[in-house]
C-alpha cells in the first residue's frame, strides 16, 4: 500500500471495510461465511453489481477464512474429518459446475430470498431441537457407513451449487445435515464449517480470477482495503465461540438468521410472488429439516 501510494482505496471503499469487519467476525464464530453479511449489504443496499458482490466474497474470504482455519487447526479445536473431507470434495465439483452453468440463469433477488428463508427455517427447527431437555449431541458422525459418504458428498455438491451464486452457502447448507440428522455439537460443527468454506473459497478465488478472469477492478480493490482486517476479525470470531457454551453457540446462530430474514425482507421489499416463493420455502424447509430431526439413522 506505501509503494503505490493505495491509501484512497480507504476512503472510497469504507463502507465495504466496515461491513467485512462484522462479516469477518461472523464467518469465524458461526456456519455462515463472510459473504452471508456481505453479499445482501452489496447487493441490495449499496448497489453494487452482483457479479463483483460474489468474486469480492471468494476474495476476501481466502483471507479471512484462511486466517480463521489456521488458528483452528493451531489451537487443535475439535472438528469433524469425514464431515470436512467429503462435502469438501462434493463441493468442488458442485462450485465449478454451478458457476459455469447455473449463475448465468439466476435472478440475485430471487435466489436470495430463497437463500435467507431455507435457513431460517433451518434455525427454527435447530432451536425446536435444542429446547428438548434431554437432547445427545456427538463431536463425531457415529458409525460412519458408505452411506454417510454418499450423503456428504451429495450436500456438499449442492452446496458447491449455492456457493457459486453468493460466494458461500455449503458451509451452512452441510451445518443443517450435521447439526440436525447427525445430531453433532455446534461447536464442533462450526469450526468443521469454516475449514470447509476455507478450501471452497480458495478455489472460487482461483476460478474467477485465474481461470475465467472475470475479476474487476472494483472486487481487487475492495480486497486489499479490507485484508488487514478480516485476517485479525476472522481468527478472533473462531476463538471466541471455542470459548463459550454450546447453547450459545446455537443462539448466536438464531439471531443471525432471524436478522438476515428481516434484513432482506426489508431491503428487497417483495412482491406478491417474491413473498409468496418465501412463504413456499420456509414451509418445505420446515418439513425437510423436521424429517431430517426425526428419521431414525440405520447404524451398523
Amino acid at each position: 500500500m506505501f509503494s503505490t501510494e493505495s491509501f484512497d482505496i480507504y476512503l472510497r471503499h469504507g463502507y465495504a471495510v466496515l461491513t467485512m469487519i462484522f462479516g469477518s467476525f461472523i464467518a469465524g464464530s458461526s456456519p455462515e461465511g463472510s459473504a452471508a453479511i456481505a453479499y445482501p449489504v452489496f447487493t441490495l443496499l449499496l448497489k453494487i453489481p452482483p457479479a463483483v458482490a460474489r468474486n469480492f466474497a471468494f476474495a476476501i474470504q481466502s483471507i479471512g477464512m484462511t486466517s480463521a482455519s489456521l488458528l483452528i487447526l493451531n489451537l487443535k479445536i475439535k472438528v469433524e474429518w469425514n464431515y470436512i473431507k467429503y462435502v469438501t470434495f462434493g463441493g468442488i465439483f458442485g462450485l465449478i459446475f454451478g458457476t459455469y452453468y447455473i449463475v448465468p440463469l439466476i435472478s440475485p433477488p430471487l435466489a436470495k430470498l430463497f437463500f435467507v428463508s431455507l435457513w431460517l427455517s433451518f434455525g427454527l427447527v435447530l432451536w425446536y431441537e435444542n429446547t428438548k431437555p434431554k437432547r445427545e449431541v456427538f463431536d463425531k458422525i457415529q458409525s460412519f457407513q458408505r452411506s454417510d459418504m454418499a450423503r456428504l458428498l451429495f450436500f456438499g455438491l449442492i452446496g458447491g451449487m449455492i456457493s457459486s451464486i453468493f460466494g458461500t452457502g455449503i458451509n451452512i447448507f452441510s451445518f443443517c445435515l450435521m447439526t440436525i440428522y447427525y445430531r453433532i455439537d455446534e461447536k464442533v460443527a462450526v469450526p468443521s464449517s469454516v475449514i470447509i468454506m476455507t478450501l471452497e473459497t480458495i478455489l472460487g478465488f482461483f476460478l474467477h480470477a485465474g481461470l475465467i478472469q472475470d475479476f474487476q477492478q472494483e472486487a481487487f480493490e475492495m480486497w486489499l482495503a479490507c485484508i488487514p482486517f478480516v485476517a485479525i476479525f476472522a481468527p478472533l470470531g473462531a476463538f471466541v465461540i471455542s470459548k463459550v457454551p454450546r447453547k450459545v453457540v446455537a443462539t448466536f446462530l438464531y439471531i443471525i438468521l432471524i436478522v438476515q430474514f428481516f434484513g432482506a425482507i426489508w431491503v428487497i421489499k417483495p412482491n406478491l410472488f417474491q413473498l409468496s416463493l418465501c412463504v413456499i420455502t420456509l414451509l418445505l424447509g420446515l418439513g425437510i429439516f423436521l424429517y431430517l430431526a426425526n428419521v431414525k439413522r440405520v447404524e451398523a
